[in-house]
């Protein structure tokens, strides 16, 4: 049963509710204690003057139910630039409506407007649901690929920086 809803670009004005979601997702994904960004982080780096991500928000009746957080990589191998999808996330009871899979087909023709030639995401192992969705839309899955991450103090110590 497909619900009536709309996507647009969000602005300042939904840094709230960016953030509102960006909890919810850390929540579902077994980690609220990692949602520490503040207001002034998501207007700093979306909505300053160098934006380093872009946002599209769902609504349902006026209330969002939903979001698709990006931002700009590059290829060398390819000489383009690529999209990458760090979050998408639909409130739990407007789940099964397309309206992550609308988001994802927004973020992708964004991407294909800035002639970009990928649109890569990560998906935790344990969701299932998630894995089904992507598999269903023709994603391919990266088997031979592993992330690996520096983050606070192992960064700065790598980086050399106290």
């Amino acid at each position: 049963m497909k619900s009536d809803f709309t996507l647009r670009k969000a602005n300042p004005e939904d840094v709230d509710t960016i953030l509102h979601l960006i909890v919810l997702l850390a929540e579902y994904e077994k980690e609220p204690e990692s949602a520490i960004a503040t207001k002034e982080d998501i207007i700093r780096y979306g909505f300053g003057e160098n934006p380093l991500f872009y946002c599209i928000l769902a609504e349902v009746e006026g209330k969002v139910v939903g979001f698709a957080l990006y931002f700009l990589t590059y290829s060398t191998w390819q000489g383009k630039p690529g999209v990458y999808l760090e979050d998408l996330f639909v409130i739990p009871e407007h789940r099964g409506k397309g309206i992550g899979k609308a988001l994802m087909k927004a973020v992708a023709k964004h991407g294909v407007e800035m002639n970009c030639t990928r649109m890569t995401w990560q998906v935790l192992d344990w969701n299932t649901p998630s894995i089904e969705f992507y598999d269903s839309c023709g994603a391919k899955h990266m088997h031979d690929w592993y992330t690996y991450r520096f983050e606070g103090e192992t960064l700065r110590n790598f980086a050399e920086v106290q």
